[in-house]
C-alpha cells in the first residue's frame, strides 16, 4: 500500500487477502482456553510513539468454508510460560481426542450434508431416528448470530451436569464433526466446543424430543508477517508473542496469550483485541503492534522492522582476517548492554540506531563506534590499535550467546 512508505517506526500493515490463500491457512489448533470477550476493533490508530494499530474491518479476509490447511500447534501460552494451555481434566474412563477423529461411537449419529462448495447449508434439516430410550441433539456453531456456520475443526465434548463420587464428571460422547447429532439419554448434559484456542460451553437439559442446538463461538484468525524496507525477513529469523488487550491504550496483559508464532502461521484466537511484539534476531529489534481479531475472519498483517544485520571483525589490517576468540559487546550510547558473543565473526541484528563495539582481544580492548540504518546489513571493523579503551572498561551486563 502507497502510504505505508510514510508511516514511522513501529507500525503495521496488511496485505490485502490473496484470493483463496487465507482459507487454506486456517486450521483448528486442538487447545482448549476460555473465550475472550472483549469487543474488536476497527482501523488504525497511530500514538506519538509511530506504534500503530490494525483493524479487521478494512484488511481481513472472510473465513469461508473450503478446505482449511494444517495449523502448527502446540505453542500456546496462555501460562506464561511457553507451555500449551491444558484441556480440562476428563475422568479415567473418557480419554481426550488426540490427532485424528474418533470413532463414531453408539452416542455420535451421521456427519452433517454439504453444499457443492463444501458449505454446510443445512446441517440438520432432518435429525435422524435415535436408538430406542435415546434422544437426537443436532449440534452445530457459528462464528456469530449472523455469521456462518463454522465448517470444520470443531472438537466437541458432552459431559453429564452431575459429577461422580470421584467429583469428576463423565465424559459422555465425543467428535470431531463440525456439526454432530448425538444420542442421548434424558437428563442434564454440558456441551463443551473447541476451536483453536477459542472455546464455549452450555449446559442442556434433553427430554423426551429430538431437537437442535446452536452454539457460538466467536473465533478468528491471525496470519503475521515482518519486513525491513518491504523485503520479507526469512521465517527462522523473526517469531511472535501475542498479547490480550491493546498496548496503544496501556491495557496490555503481561503474560502471552500465544508464544512464538512463526511468520505465515495462522493462529485461530477468540475474537477481540491483541497486540503483537516482533521479535527479529536476538538484538534488539522488537516492536509491537495492535490487533484486532473478528468472528470469522482471517486478519493478514505485516510488521515493519527498522533494523539491520551487522557482522563484527577485529582485524589487524582493513579488509585482514578477522581474529579468533575475540569477546564482543555491543553497547548503547548510554552504554547499555545489548548483546555479547565470543566469536571471530559474531552476527547481530540491531535496530536502526547507534551504537559501541568493544572487542575484547589478548587481555586489550578495543572500542569503534558505528551506526545502524534499516535494510543496510554488512561486516562493522574494529581495528587493533584504532582505539584502545581502558583496561576498566566494563560494560553493563547484556543477554549473551
Amino acid at each position: 500500500m502507497s502510504h505505508a512508505r510514510l508511516l514511522p517506526i513501529r507500525l503495521i500493515r496488511a496485505r490485502r487477502p490473496r484470493a483463496g490463500g487465507g482459507v487454506q491457512r486456517l486450521a483448528a489448533a486442538l487447545l482448549v482456553a476460555m473465550t475472550a470477550t472483549a469487543q474488536a476493533q476497527s482501523g488504525f490508530v497511530q500514538d506519538p510513539s509511530g506504534a500503530m494499530s490494525f483493524g479487521p474491518s478494512q484488511f481481513s479476509q472472510p473465513l469461508a468454508v473450503e478446505g482449511f490447511g494444517g495449523l502448527p500447534a502446540g505453542r500456546a501460552a496462555s501460562d506464561g510460560k511457553g507451555q500449551a494451555p491444558r484441556a480440562p481434566a476428563l475422568p479415567s474412563q473418557a480419554l481426550p481426542f488426540v490427532g485424528t477423529p474418533p470413532a463414531t461411537g453408539p452416542a455420535a449419529g451421521p456427519r452433517p450434508t454439504t453444499g457443492a462448495a463444501g458449505a454446510i447449508t443445512d446441517p440438520h434439516s432432518i435429525l435422524p431416528q435415535p436408538p430406542a430410550g435415546k434422544v437426537a441433539i443436532g449440534m452445530s456453531a457459528r462464528f456469530g448470530d449472523n455469521e456462518p456456520f463454522i465448517p470444520r475443526g470443531l472438537v466437541w465434548r458432552v459431559f453429564a451436569d452431575r459429577p461422580e463420587a470421584s467429583g469428576a464428571y463423565p465424559l459422555v460422547a465425543e467428535a470431531a464433526d463440525p456439526a454432530p447429532v448425538f444420542f442421548l439419554s434424558p437428563g442434564g448434559y454440558v456441551v463443551h466446543v473447541s476451536y483453536g484456542l477459542a472455546s464455549v460451553a452450555r449446559r442442556i437439559v434433553v427430554g423426551d424430543e429430538s431437537r437442535r442446538e446452536q452454539l457460538v463461538v466467536p473465533a478468528g484468525g491471525v496470519t503475521l508477517h515482518s519486513d525491513v524496507n518491504d523485503r520479507p525477513i526469512p521465517t527462522q529469523k523473526v517469531t511472535y508473542d501475542i498479547f490480550e488487550g491493546s498496548f496503544l491504550q496501556g491495557r496490555a496483559s503481561t503474560r502471552p496469550y500465544f508464544r512464538g508464532a512463526s511468520s505465515g502461521d495462522t493462529i485461530i484466537l477468540p475474537a477481540g483485541d491483541y497486540y503483537v511484539v516482533s521479535t527479529y534476531g536476538e538484538g534488539n529489534a522488537v516492536i509491537q503492534a495492535d490487533v484486532a481479531v473478528a468472528p470469522g475472519k482471517v486478519t493478514d498483517a505485516t510488521l515493519h522492522h527498522r533494523a539491520g544485520e551487522v557482522t563484527m571483525r577485529l582485524v589487524r589490517v582493513a579488509g585482514g582476517e578477522a581474529l579468533p576468540e575475540t569477546q564482543w559487546s555491543i553497547l548503547t550510547p548510554g552504554g547499555d548492554g545489548i548483546k555479547e558473543s565470543i566469536n571471530s565473526l559474531p552476527v547481530f541484528v540491531l535496530a536502526e540506531g547507534e551504537y559501541t563495539a568493544v572487542a575484547r582481544y589478548e587481555g586489550k580492548t578495543y572500542t569503534k563506534e558505528f551506526a545502524v540504518e534499516a535494510g543496510k546489513d554488512g561486516p562493522v571493523e574494529v581495528m587493533i590499535g584504532d582505539q584502545v579503551a581502558p583496561q576498566g572498561i566494563e560494560p553493563q551486563e547484556g543477554s549473551g550467546d
